[in-house]
């Protein structure tokens, strides 16, 4: 279609255009004037917020402490040092502990440890145990004022039983005695202070001791002696002779056992047995051996003359005026030599038991302190 509006003439189109740059121009510093304080209103916070929080910095590590020492020694009330005592630190209620041992001043020393409350215990047997406490505080040099230990308390228990129950076990032990583990050996006790014994004690060991088969075998020996060297011809010689002398030899054994470690002590109140004596010179022990071929014992602890071994072998001799030959029996001369006879034996048979026998006999064990003669 053509257009039939009237023409505008160039110089006017040129003149509109012109108008139109100029306002875009004249209204541009007011659009940047806005949009710098849209951004400066919308920034601020931000910067202001960066102002208020100044940057975060690594935090310092805590100073470390150092650590500090504790040192003491341990004595006895009478100020020597205690040796080789135990002692342990423990720090407050903390399970760990450090374990020393005293030298030889009674000194302890402990190092590395944490300030702080601590706690000592010492051990050391036979003294009672001990304790110490204190605080520590860091790189100080603690020094324990002397823990003193004094004997810990011991409780003995005493038993109390009755002489005769002493007696008795004592009496077993030396019922085993033997020499060379064969001969009966059971009239020594090697008890210092052994409980006496009874009468039924008393007959209780020569019963043991007369049926021995050792002791028969004994007398048979003694009896074959006699019968070789034809002492008390009045018996004989042969089968019969022997069975005299064996008989003979018998009765002295028996009736010097029953008489001199039965009857009379058990009238007297005397003990049959030998306290074997093992201290003292040689000189000592020799006058004592043969000193207690005619003193003995009694049954209250003191010596006193062996009237029970005296009587018993003048018995003994007595009776033996029954039964030995008649032209061995001279009355008051034979029990008279009898007696010395046994007094004699008695004296050296003491000397064996305090210097031989020991060393071939089999010895009871040491009793209990329960078992001392006092009850």
């Amino acid at each position: 279609m053509r257009d039939n509006s009237p023409p505008v003439p160039r110089a006017s189109r040129r003149a509109g255009d012109a108008g139109k740059v100029s306002l875009s121009r004249s209204a541009l510093p007011f659009v940047l004037v806005a949009l710098a304080v849209t951004f400066s209103c919308l920034g601020y916070p931000t910067r202001a917020q960066q102002q208020q929080q100044p940057p975060a910095q690594a935090a310092a590590p805590a100073p470390q402490q150092p650590p500090a020492s504790i040192n003491g020694t341990i004595t006895d009330k009478d100020g020597n040092p205690v040796i080789g005592a135990q002692v342990t630190l423990t720090h407050g209620n903390s399970p760990a502990k450090q374990q020393v041992l005293t030298g030889d001043n009674g000194e302890f020393s402990f190092t590395n440890v944490s300030p702080g409350p601590f706690q000592l215990s010492v051990t050391a047997p036979p003294f009672a145990d001990q304790t110490a406490s204190g605080t520590v505080a860091s790189g100080q040099s603690f020094i324990i004022p002397p823990i003193i230990l004094v004997l810990a308390t011991v409780n003995t228990v005493v038993r109390v039983q009755p002489q005769a129950v002493i007696a008795e076990h004592q009496l077993k032990q030396e019922e085993q005695q033997r020499v060379l583990k064969v001969i009966p050996n059971f009239y020594v006790t090697y008890v210092p202070n052994a409980a006496p014994l009874n009468t039924k004690q008393k007959f209780q060991l020569s019963w043991r001791d007369a049926i021995d088969p050792v002791t028969f075998v004994l007398i048979g020996a003694t009896a074959g002696i006699q019968q070789a060297v034809n002492q008390f011809p009045g018996y004989g010689q042969g089968a019969q002779g022997y069975g005299k002398r064996y008989g003979a030899s018998y009765a002295d054994f028996a009736t010097g056992t029953l008489f001199g470690s039965v009857i009379f002590p058990s009238i007297l109140k005397q003990d049959p047995r030998y306290f074997y004596k093992a201290t003292g010179s040689k000189r000592q022990r020799i006058l004592y051996a043969i000193a207690n071929a005619v003193i003995c014992k009694g049954d209250n602890g003191r010596w006193q003359p062996n009237y029970s071994s005296v009587l018993g072998n003048l018995a003994s001799g007595a009776l033996a005026n029954t039964y030995y030959p008649p032209q061995n029996r001279n009355g008051v001369g034979l029990t008279f030599e009898v007696t010395a006879v046994g007094v004699a034996a008695t004296a050296a048979d003491n000397l064996l038991q305090e210097f031989l026998i020991p060393k071939l006999s089999s010895k009871p064990r040491k009793p209990e302190p329960a078992d001392s003669g006092t009850p």
